[in-house]
């Protein structure tokens, strides 16, 4: 049971980088300006090759997430989703720390949380 809630838990991390892939490689100029309301819109058009970039690498975080569903060794698996729930965690940290709350709150909680469940799923 709880080795099923982490794995759900990898799976919305993913889907949540896949949208801010989204966001940041298509619909920089469009839909972000409705989600980052603090961001000046004059800075969109200018920082549009930037926040792609960001958006590659949130793939990239996505895609590992991906790549841990569908391992079939157990153990691995469990290693490679720890890994990037990792990197998501830092990076969200980080971003809460520096730039807004939110992002602790909808990026790093819930990959610590996914972090959590994989390791009680390993020490019990």
């Amino acid at each position: 049971m709880i080795l099923l809630l982490a794995k759900i838990i990898v799976g919305i991390v993913a889907l949540l980088h896949l949208y801010f892939l989204w966001l940041e490689m298509f619909a920089w100029t469009t839909k972000a300006k409705k989600v980052f309301r603090n961001f000046p819109e004059e800075l969109f058009e200018p920082t549009k090759t930037l926040a792609a970039n960001q958006g590659l690498y949130n793939g990239f975080l996505a895609a590992g997430l991906i790549w841990a569903l569908i391992i079939n060794d157990g153990a691995w698996q469990v290693y490679v989703a720890l890994f990037f729930l990792g990197c998501v965690a830092v990076a969200g940290i980080y971003g809460g720390a520096t730039a807004s709350k939110k992002i602790f709150t909808v990026q790093a909680l819930p990959a610590l949380v996914g972090i959590a469940l994989f390791l009680v799923h390993l020490f019990l």
